[in-house]
């Protein structure tokens, strides 16, 4: 069994416009929460928020083929709610980032071995069936958890300012590029390189742009970054569903 039936994709092909929406998720999630923890008490904000990503995860795995708009929501969701599990457990629990980065990264590898152990596959374009979408949204969590904490771990403690950091996390990007182009790597291995890597990569210039100068950033706000990144992502999830439905109508008025 399963989990589930039909055989339709569930989740989006990774193009060009995906990286771009998952770039612009983690930075929002990374502002959002922020901007939420510092204005609002945080026990309730994090309890609330837990309890919005439940109901949109929920929706999404109940969904029987790819829906943008709640796909890219549940996705947003886990970037909001990732940065205060990370955060959480650095600030609350006092736990260094040179430790929950390793441990999130052991949880990440768990998933991956248990997703493989069970289903024979971690690729992205098989997430047909219920258990196979719970195994994918294990794994986006811990790549956002993990990501997070690498990159405050690359901020603060290796002393790179969110700039550095940021800039240090693309270039491993580029690196994982040219080994996918240069078949170094495998597509299912590279696709998970760069999930991983987008997180610290987005996280770390919306810090730069919204914190203040003493944190090494421009001092732009979390509330402003969290609202343009909002509608950046809005505007262009809009535009690729606008382009998904073309062929269809092409199809259809030559039908016709």
């Amino acid at each position: 069994m399963t989990g589930g039936s039909g055989t339709r994709n569930r989740v989006p092909e990774p193009t060009a416009s995906f990286w771009l929406i998952k770039v612009l998720t983690t930075g929002m999630g990374e502002a959002l929460s922020d901007f939420l923890v510092t204005r609002f008490d945080p026990a309730p904000t994090v309890l609330v928020t837990a309890s919005v990503f439940a109901v949109v995860l929920v929706a999404q795995l109940r969904a029987g083929r790819y829906r943008p708009w709640l796909y890219w929501g549940a996705v947003s969701m886990v970037g909001v709610f990732g940065t205060m599990v990370a955060d959480v457990t650095h600030v609350a629990l006092g736990v260094p980032y040179a430790v929950s980065t390793p441990v999130f990264l052991a949880a990440l590898v768990a998933v991956f071995v248990l997703w493989r152990r069970v289903e024979g596959a971690v690729d992205v374009h098989t997430i047909t069936s219920t258990r196979r979408q719970l195994f994918y949204w294990a794994a986006v969590i811990a790549t956002f958890a993990m990501g997070t904490a690498a990159g405050d771990l690359a901020a603060s403690t290796f002393h790179l300012g969110y700039l550095g950091g940021g800039l240090v996390f693309v270039a491993a990007m580029v690196v994982v590029v040219l080994a996918r182009l240069t078949a170094m790597l495998g597509p299912v291995t590279a696709f998970w390189a760069a999930y991983v890597l987008t997180r610290p990569v987005g996280a770390s210039f919306a810090d730069y742009v919204a914190v203040p100068p003493a944190r090494g950033g421009l001092d732009v706000g979390t509330g402003l970054v969290s609202a343009v990144l909002v509608i950046a992502i809005a505007f262009t999830v809009a535009l690729q569903q606008k382009v998904r439905q073309i062929p269809a109508t092409g199809t259809a008025s030559s039908v016709r």
